[in-house]
C-alpha cells in the first residue's frame, strides 16, 4: 500500500473486509515520521455496536487496502469493553 499524501486517505469511506460500512476517515496518527493508526469516525449502526463512541483508532496493520475507499481487517474492530475506544471532540468536524 502506498500512499502519496495522508490528506488523500482524509475523508474516504471506510468498510470491513466483509463489506460493511465502518465510517470515514478522519486523521492519521503518527509515530516517528510512519503511520501507526488511523482515527475513524464511526457510522451511526457502528456505534451502537461498540458502546456509542462517535469514533475509534484503527492500527495501521489492520488496513487490508487504501484505494478509492479503505478496507479493514474485521478483527481490528473494537468491543465496547477495550481501553482503545476514543471519543471524538464534539468541537472536531
Amino acid at each position: 500500500m502506498k500512499i502519496k499524501t495522508i490528506s488523500s486517505v482524509i475523508g474516504k469511506r471506510v468498510y470491513t473486509d466483509s463489506g460493511d460500512l465502518f465510517g470515514e476517515v478522519e486523521e492519521a496518527n503518527l509515530f516517528e515520521n510512519k503511520i501507526d493508526g488511523w482515527r475513524i469516525k464511526v457510522s451511526g449502526t457502528v456505534a451502537s455496536l461498540i458502546g456509542g463512541a462517535r469514533g475509534v483508532i484503527i492500527p495501521h496493520q489492520f488496513v487490508k487496502a487504501i484505494s478509492d475507499i479503505f478496507i479493514i481487517n474485521k478483527a481490528a474492530l473494537p468491543s465496547p469493553a477495550e481501553s482503545e475506544i476514543e471519543e471524538l471532540d464534539e468541537d472536531l468536524v
